[in-house]
């Protein structure tokens, strides 16, 4: 692995490590926010992921589609980007 992919002595992360933790953050965020909307609004109804897969109006459900949705669609773009940016 090379010396730009980890931390340094200094504590600097490298900009790819940085992003894919932020990544990672919101998908938990997106999932942990899904299922305190399960949890407190009442009368939701079901959800389908990418309008084939139906999901359950429950905490556990809204969950799911949530992290799901939020990791597909920042996925798509952080592959957009390293696919355009420049390689160091």
């Amino acid at each position: 692995m090379s010396e730009s992919a980890t931390a340094d002595g200094a504590g600097h992360v490298s900009g790819r490590r940085l992003v894919i933790g932020i990544y990672v953050g919101l998908i938990a965020f997106a999932g942990m926010m899904g299922y305190i909307l399960g949890v407190i609004v009442d009368d939701l109804r079901a959800v389908s992921l990418l309008g084939l897969i139906p999901i359950p109006p429950t905490p556990i459900g809204l969950a799911v589609y949530g992290a799901v949705t939020i990791a597909l669609l920042l996925g798509v773009l952080l592959l957009l980007v390293m696919y355009v940016a420049p390689e160091e």
